[in-house]
């Protein structure tokens, strides 16, 4: 039924064949390995290293892979217009099966697992690196079949968006940002959650107040027909009204197939069921601290069904 889609979607958009590259695309219709996949018109999907004999004699318009790596687009020497693969396969990854729903259920209740489980590890004396590794083995452990991401922040480090562990050392007094994501048959779904060691920085508790309060606004919105920017707007006002405007962050976002894919939530595009988002409220005072929770929720004909239902709240770890 898929590949029937999405050949309809390629004569719809002119295009003779795909060529994919291990990726959210490749993975959607059933790649393994490190090679290529090959779609045409007709014909069955092809696995191969080398993609160029298998395109049709003649293809005026080919779909290549949006993460294709420059080295094997030139190599590839395809005489035909290229154009991204997204163009044709994107809206069909936005609205996910019932049972592609339950796999991005499954990667949240391990990612949500990790968490519970991350109160119980030793933090104090540790750095963000030695954490985060421990937090990829819990995560494999946990049934994921990859580790997509583990992003761990101390301290003043919590206010930087995109902060990558370091060697800094975890220490009592700090605030924690905590984030894992990882894929189960394909799909992936993120879960960020805020801690502290000992006790919370002053005032921390407070502005985390706030992103709970905007998660829970962003998540009622998530309804079939709601503009997607909608969700992010709910969120951002509950921060702009509590005073912390000019320092928050929205940076929800489609999950499933990729980490990051449709719909963006800046976009009037309206969501329908069957969609999957991660919604993830933060602020960041820069120098100082932030605090970011996220959660995966799918959109079903009711509303919002949350896949990720840890408690967000704020937990302080033993010193």
């Amino acid at each position: 039924m898929r590949e029937q889609l999405v050949r309809q979607a390629m004569a719809e958009a002119g295009v003779d064949a795909l060529v994919l590259r291990p990726s959210p695309d490749f993975r959607f219709l059933g790649g393994s390995g490190d090679g290529f996949l090959v779609v045409t018109r007709g014909g069955p999907l092809i696995e191969t290293g080398d993609p160029v004999p298998c395109i049709p004699r003649g293809a005026r318009r080919v779909g290549v892979d949006d993460e294709m790596r420059v080295a094997e687009l030139f190599g590839m020497r395809i005489d035909a217009e290229l154009i991204p693969a997204s163009a044709v396969l994107r809206d069909l990854r936005l609205r996910k099966s019932a049972q592609e729903v339950e796999a991005v259920a499954r990667a949240a209740a391990a990612a949500d697992a990790v968490m519970a489980a991350a109160r119980e590890l030793a933090w104090f004396g540790a750095s963000e690196r030695e954490m985060a590794r421990r937090l990829r083995v819990l995560l494999i452990e946990s049934g994921c079949e990859e580790v997509v991401s583990v992003r761990v922040a101390a301290g003043e480090h919590t206010a930087a968006k995109e902060h990558r562990p370091t060697g800094r050392i975890i220490n009592p007094g700090d605030a924690l940002q905590v984030a894992v994501c990882g894929r189960w048959d394909g799909l992936c779904a993120e879960v960020a959650r805020a801690f502290a060691v000992a006790e919370p920085p002053e005032d921390y508790e407070a502005m985390l107040s706030v992103v709970l309060a905007a998660r829970a606004a962003a998540l009622d919105a998530v309804r079939p027909g709601a503009p997607a920017e909608q969700v992010a707007a709910r969120a951002r006002q509950v921060i702009e009204d509590s005073g912390y405007g000019g320092f928050a962050d929205v940076s929800g976002r489609g999950v499933g197939w990729g980490h990051e894919e449709g719909p963006s939530l800046s976009d009037p595009e309206p969501l329908s069921a069957g969609m999957t988002l991660c919604v993830a409220p933060a602020i960041y005072l820069t120098g100082l601290f932030g605090a970011r929770v996220a959660d995966t929720v799918a959109c079903a004909p009711d509303g919002p069904v949350l896949l990720s239902p840890g408690s967000p709240a704020l937990h302080v770890l033993d010193a």
